[in-house]
């Protein structure tokens, strides 16, 4: 573990993850701390997350039910619902009704959700009557005012009212906080904070649920989306889910057939 910052700076979500995933590996004890990721134009290779796919599929498959990991996109949703706004027509007011009124639903079916999720702390953080919409707020603030007040552009999702607890592991929520710069030509970053982040098992679905998220509130906003940065205090590789046995062979895996 080092105090010096590690720095990925990449133009594609894919090659940035299995460029991280071969630090992680050569890591003595499996972690980057802390780790900055810089993203711009948001590309994917398709060929590069099926094999991830691929070998999350293979390791559930081959793990009892309480081991098991969720998908990119079911991790995805949880902080940017992409299924949902599409489904909604791309209103985001349609958007919003629809995923309150199934955060029930959704709380119920995943106990890991039971104290919400990334999305529902976003749009109704405090879930009662004084909840506040964070993400209209920042979106109005973004169209309305010609120079929002910079510390008007941020949400939080850590409540300490209800996160900080004496539990010796707490899944949810990794993510703390995620700020939005207006840039002077028509851009927006969205800068987001994990205190840890579970590499192997969240990270490639957390990053794309944050691409997602910066994209909806610049189209939203009528802005053009320009730079996601993730600041994570701790990227651990977590061998509870990966040995870095298994991430060697999946990291050579990668380097035979994309290696960059």
């Amino acid at each position: 573990m080092s105090s010096t910052p590690i720095v990925i700076e990449h133009n594609n979500l894919s090659g940035a993850w299995h460029q991280i995933l071969r630090l992680l590996v050569k890591s003595p004890n499996g972690e980057l701390s802390p780790l900055v990721l810089t993203l711009t134009a948001f590309d994917e290779s398709e060929d590069i997350k099926a094999e991830i796919v691929s070998n999350l599929k293979e390791k559930n498959e081959s793990s009892d039910r309480k081991k098991r990991m969720p998908n990119i996109q079911t991790v995805s949703e949880t902080i940017f619902p992409q299924s949902l706004y599409e489904l909604a027509g791309y209103d985001r007011n349609r958007l919003y009704a629809i995923y309150k009124k199934n955060l029930p639903k959704i709380k119920k079916l995943d106990s890991s959700n039971r104290n919400g999720t990334y999305f529902s702390r976003l749009i109704a953080f405090g879930e009662g009557h004084s909840s506040k919409n964070q993400l209209e707020i920042i979106i109005r603030a973004l169209i309305d005012e010609k120079s929002p007040r910079r510390s008007k552009l941020q949400a939080a999702i850590f409540d300490p009212f209800i996160d900080h607890t004496n539990s010796a592991m707490q899944g949810f929520p990794c993510l703390q906080h995620v700020t939005f710069v207006k840039t002077k030509d028509g851009g927006l970053i969205l800068n987001s904070f994990y205190a840890i982040q579970f590499f192997y098992k969240r990270s490639y679905g957390n990053w794309l649920g944050l691409i997602n998220l910066g994209k909806f509130v610049a189209k939203e906003a009528g802005l053009r989306f320009e730079r996601f940065n993730c600041f994570i205090g701790a990227e651990a590789l977590e061998s509870q889910n990966i040995s870095k046995t298994e991430a060697k062979k999946l990291l050579e895996k990668l380097d035979a057939k994309f290696f960059i």
